[in-house]
């Protein structure tokens, strides 16, 4: 097994992505966003950290978190959030056909892929890219043709806070087919 090497800069800012074990589309469901935004609530009174930007997609989510300073065991914190959720939701996503020997060793469920991609945030540039990144994923994979349109992530926020004007991350094939401005 390979040993996986952490960026470990205490108070350091992260993007993160973290994906569902198969790419099952199942984080928008309900009790999996109320479970999520209970395992969060929970870390944070423990293990705080600022969430800086975030897009909740169907097999995936992408976030940056900003740890406070003195800390970067983020590690802990996505244990815990995972652990929550699948000890929430594991009677109905309890997978028979994903569980492996490594699984059941390890008492994991079938909700999460076991590892996750992090990366530190070097400056503001990094920072703006990928926090730009995170807005438009739900446009780049097809699910809106606005950033604005999506209600799982952090972009209303970040408008009200005046990053982005309202119309930032439309689809250029919006533009293109005649319809920039109008609504579907």
């Amino acid at each position: 097994m390979p040993n996986y090497r952490r960026a470990n800069v205490s108070g350091g800012t992260y993007f993160f992505t973290v994906n569902t074990l198969s790419r099952q589309a199942i984080l928008l469901d309900d009790d999996i966003r109320t479970a999520l935004r209970e395992g969060i609530a929970s870390v944070r009174q423990s293990h705080p950290f600022t969430i800086e930007a975030w897009a909740l997609l169907p097999d995936h989510l992408h976030c940056i978190w900003t740890l406070p300073s003195g800390d970067h065991d983020f590690s802990t914190r996505w244990q815990v959030i995972k652990r929550i959720v699948t000890q929430r939701c594991s009677t109905r996503l309890n997978r028979p056909d994903l569980m492996t020997a490594w699984r059941t060793q390890r008492k994991q469920g079938t909700l999460w892929q076991h590892r996750y991609w992090e990366h530190l945030i070097r400056d503001e540039n990094d920072y703006r890219c990928h926090v730009d990144y995170i807005h438009w994923n739900p446009v780049k994979h097809g699910y809106i043709k606005r950033a604005g349109d999506w209600p799982y992530s952090t972009f209303h926020r970040h408008v009200a806070s005046s990053v982005y004007p309202p119309d930032w991350g439309i689809d250029a094939s919006i533009i293109d087919e005649g319809n920039f401005g109008e609504s579907e």
